[in-house]
């Protein structure tokens, strides 16, 4: 299964890298109205819009799979041993604010992105 996940990203990586140079060439050498925006203008926006959005949404998911290890590691460790249940929860809630943040950072980035192009 990873190999397939591998597979897919590596060819969507290259479509995505191939899209502006595709356009092009199917535009050929027609001079677009100066009213109208450029199909490879357009595409590039379509573009930076759909990564923005892919980029934002890989941040959130591996931002939940890391907070729920931190959740699952701190409850497997307060069931072994249930006297440290009050060293144990500042840390985690330290370490789980650390990963949102670094989370939201992605997420803001990635909106700027779109924002910007």
């Amino acid at each position: 299964m990873r190999t397939t996940w591998k597979i897919a990203v590596t060819l969507a990586a290259l479509l995505v890298a191939a899209a502006p140079v595709l356009a092009a060439e199917a535009a050929g050498s027609a001079e677009p109205s100066s009213n109208e925006p450029s199909m490879t203008a357009t595409l590039g926006k379509g573009l930076a819009i759909m990564g923005a959005g892919l980029g934002a949404g890989v941040a959130v998911i591996g931002g939940g799979l890391g907070i729920s290890r931190i959740g699952q590691g701190c409850v497997e460790s307060i069931a072994r041993q249930p006297e440290a249940a009050g060293a144990m929860f500042a840390p985690m809630i330290i370490t789980a604010a650390m990963v949102e943040g670094g989370m939201l950072f992605a997420v803001v980035v990635a909106l700027l992105a779109v924002l910007r192009s």
